[in-house]
C-alpha cells in the first residue's frame, strides 16, 4: 500500500514538471542505466561519467533526484577534485605577469662577484652589473645574495687561525641540564685548545655577567689568561664580561650569529659530556650536578683517549709496555658507566 501511495504521488509530482526537466531527469536515468548494462562486474565510474555528472551539477538544480549510481557527496568530491586539477594544471601553463626571473648567467655572476669580493654588498654588485649592461634591480640581487652558496673560504680561514694560535687559545661557553623537578641549570665551563684540558668549571641557576666575571677572575689568577678567548653571543657575555677579559689580557673574540662550528672544541666537549654521563643519569641539584661534572672531568683528563689528541688524553696518559701475559685490570669510572684498562703489575 505504501509503495502504490508513494507511486502516486511521485506521478503526480511529475505532471507540475516543465517540459525541459523531464527531458533531463530523462536522460540522467538512461546515463545511469548505461552504466548499469556495462561488462564490469564491480560498478566502476569512468571519467567521462564522472564529468558527466560534474557538469550536470552545474547546469540543473534538480540534478540529486535523478542520482542514483552514486550519492551527490561523491559527485561534490568529484567537482573538488576537478577543481585542484584544473588549477594545478593552469598554474604550470599559465603566462607568468611581473618581473621576468633572471637569467642562469646574471645568477652565476652575482655568486661570482660574492666570492671574489666578500665585502661586497647589494649596491656594489648592483653597480658592476649595470656597468656591464644587465638590467636587474638592486633587490632582486639582495634576494640572490642571501640564496648565494656558502663560501668554504671562510671556514679554511678560521681553521687556520685556529690552528697557528692554539696554544694562546681559550673558549668558554654555557650548556643546560634539566633537573630531576624540572628546574633547569646552567653549567659554565673554559676550555684549553691545545690539550683540550678544562680549566674551570661550575654551576649555577641564574647566570648573570657579574657572575661569569667571578668565574673568569677565578680561573685566571695573576695574570695567566690566554691570550684569546673564544665565546658566542650568549646575553650573559654583556659588554662589562668583554671588558672584563680585556682586563685579565686576552683578546675577546665573539663567534659569528648562528656558528657553532666557530667554537667547536668547546661544541664537542659539550657533545661528549652528554653522551658520556648527562644521557644516563638525572641531575638533582646544583650539588649533585657539581659533583657529576667534577666526576667527569677528572675522567675526561686522566682516561677518555680523544681524537683530536691523537689518541691520547690532556694529562698525555702514559703508554703502558708489555713485557709477557700481563693481565689487564678494568678499573671503573663514572659509576660504571666507563672503564679504563691497566696492566696489572
Amino acid at each position: 500500500m505504501f509503495h502504490l501511495v508513494r507511486l502516486f504521488v511521485e506521478s503526480f509530482a511529475r505532471l507540475l514538471y516543465s517540459r525541459r526537466d523531464l527531458m533531463v531527469e530523462n536522460l540522467l536515468l538512461r546515463q545511469q542505466l548505461a552504466v548499469f548494462k556495462s561488462k564490469n562486474r564491480r560498478l566502476r565510474l569512468a571519467a567521462p561519467d564522472k564529468l558527466f555528472w560534474v557538469l550536470t551539477r552545474r547546469v540543473w538544480a534538480g540534478w540529486k533526484k535523478a542520482l542514483i549510481v552514486v550519492t551527490p557527496e561523491t559527485v561534490v568530491r568529484w567537482h573538488r577534485a576537478g577543481f585542484r586539477l584544473y588549477w594545478a594544471w593552469l598554474s604550470r601553463h599559465r603566462v607568468r605577469l611581473g618581473r621576468k626571473r633572471i637569467g642562469k648567467q646574471v645568477r652565476d655572476l652575482v655568486f661570482q662577484m660574492l666570492a671574489e669580493n666578500p665585502t661586497w654588498r647589494a649596491p656594489r654588485i648592483h653597480g658592476e652589473l649595470k656597468m656591464l649592461g644587465f638590467k636587474v634591480s638592486e633587490r632582486t640581487i639582495s634576494h640572490w645574495i642571501r640564496q648565494a652558496p656558502r663560501n668554504p673560504e671562510s671556514a679554511k680561514r678560521w681553521l687556520t687561525f685556529l690552528q697557528n694560535h692554539r696554544e694562546a687559545i681559550a673558549a668558554m661557553d654555557f650548556f643546560t641540564v634539566p633537573t630531576l623537578t624540572f628546574g633547569v641549570l646552567y653549567c659554565f665551563f673554559i676550555i684549553a685548545h691545545d690539550h683540550r684540558r678544562i680549566l674551570h668549571f661550575n654551576v649555577t641557576r641564574n647566570p648573570t655577567g657579574a657572575w661569569v666575571m667571578q668565574q673568569l677572575r677565578e680561573a685566571f689568577p695573576f695574570q695567566s689568561a690566554p691570550q684569546y678567548l673564544i665565546f658566542d653571543r650568549d646575553s650573559e657575555f654583556d659588554p662589562e664580561v668583554v671588558a672584563a677579559v680585556r682586563a685579565l689580557g686576552s683578546k675577546p673574540t665573539r663567534t659569528s650569529f648562528q656558528s657553532p662550528w666557530q667554537n667547536g672544541v668547546a661544541e664537542r666537549w659539550v657533545g661528549s659530556y652528554r653522551r658520556d654521563l648527562l644521557d644516563h643519569v638525572i641531575a638533582i641539584n646544583e650539588r649533585h650536578l657539581k659533583r657529576l661534572l667534577a666526576e667527569y672531568v677528572c675522567y675526561y683528563h686522566e682516561d677518555r683517549t680523544h681524537l683530536g689528541l691523537g689518541k691520547e688524553t690532556p694529562h698525555q696518559r702514559a703508554v703502558q709496555r708489555r713485557h709477557g701475559s700481563e693481565q689487564v685490570v678494568s678499573r671503573s669510572r663514572l659509576g660504571g658507566l666507563h672503564h679504563r684498562y691497566d696492566l696489572a703489575a
